[in-house]
């Protein structure tokens, strides 16, 4: 049994994500989750940071915790350090006694403590009603900053941020041998955090600028001297209409695109609930497993279009935008 810690403040979503990398996924407490088996994908998550093999879980203080761990089997040997943390300040512990009462009980159990590079490091996590104990694994690697909106050389307002973006890809099932098409492909942070995951992405839109501007950043990170010194991803872009792709039925594996949030299209028609309806019934000759980000609920224009809508999530960006996600099969 593994650990998940918890990102965001949304552990629904958070724990969706992790399901793309881990299985048998259960939230345990705020910020935290556990799940029983783990795969090497866990290091590109945005919303799990850290996973830890599960010693075990007791009440939520100091003392449970330090019985909990003397009552424990330990498998290994070497160098120690012990990390508590007060998830999302919801128990008010005293982190550093905790390290210090747990490290104790690892030193008479003839561990050696090394706070810098130690051999292995326990992790000590309160949450809600829980204490959890497990032995780091893996952590997430957080490099999402390098590539922000405005640190690439194409930037349009209003373009989802890298985190993000990596989580809807991660649900849409990004990893290397799987297709990723994005129909609306903007600037192409979608596809930039689907092709680092390994995936090969197909990349549409309507607007020129937009497809020049993707593809500018698309060189920028998988050129040859890629500041990110990521290897050369396989990508393709092309310019048209969303609901008229120039790929043939089943030639991704999942669709993934943030619709036009309430304003005009470039492409021609009544309404925007027009486009994106007929965008939903393309996509769906294409792909059979998706995810649509809007400003609003298209659930049903999504099932009207023949999808299954799995799960819905409504994320909040700022006061006057809420991003709604749906994870369609």
């Amino acid at each position: 049994m593994y650990l998940l810690e918890l990102g965001g403040e949304d552990d629904a979503f958070a724990a969706c994500e992790a399901a793309s990398a881990c299985s048998a996924v259960e939230r345990l407490a705020p910020g935290l989750a556990t799940a029983r088996g783990v795969s090497d994908r866990v290091r590109g998550l945005a919303f799990t940071h850290r996973v830890s093999r599960l010693v075990g879980t007791c009440d939520p203080d100091i003392e449970s915790a330090v019985a909990t761990l003397e009552a424990a089997g330990l498998d290994r040997e070497g160098s120690i350090a012990v990390r508590a943390v007060d998830v999302r300040g919801l128990t008010g512990v005293s982190t550093a006694r905790a390290e210090r009462d747990l490290g104790g009980v690892l030193v008479d159990r003839g561990f050696s403590v090394d706070l810098d590079d130690p051999d292995h490091t326990l992790r000590a996590c309160f949450s809600e009603g829980v204490c959890a104990l497990g032995w780091l694994e893996a952590e997430s690697v957080r490099d999402f900053g390098d590539r922000m909106p405005t640190k690439k050389p194409f930037f349009q307002p209003g373009s989802m941020d890298p985190l993000f973006a990596r989580a809807v890809v991660n649900i849409a099932g990004a990893r290397p041998g799987a297709t990723i098409l994005d129909p609306m492909c903007g600037t192409g942070g979608i596809l930039s955090e689907a092709a680092l995951l390994g995936a090969r992405v197909l990349g549409n839109d309507a607007q020129k600028k937009m497809v020049e501007g993707a593809r500018v950043n698309l060189e920028h990170y998988f050129a040859e001297d890629s500041p990110l010194g990521a290897e050369l991803a396989d990508w393709h872009l092309t310019r048209g209409d969303a609901t008229r792709l120039p790929y043939r039925d089943g030639a991704a594996d999942a669709v993934v695109f943030d619709a036009p949030y309430g304003r005009q299209s470039k492409i021609e028609h009544d309404s925007l609930s027009d486009l994106v309806g007929d965008a939903l019934r393309e996509t769906r000759r294409i792909a059979d497993r998706g995810v649509l980000v809007a400003d609003r609920s298209w659930v049903t224009e999504a099932e009207a279009a023949g999808w299954t809508v799995r799960e819905t999530f409504r994320k909040r960006v700022h006061r006057s935008l809420d991003r709604h996600v749906h994870v369609l099969d």
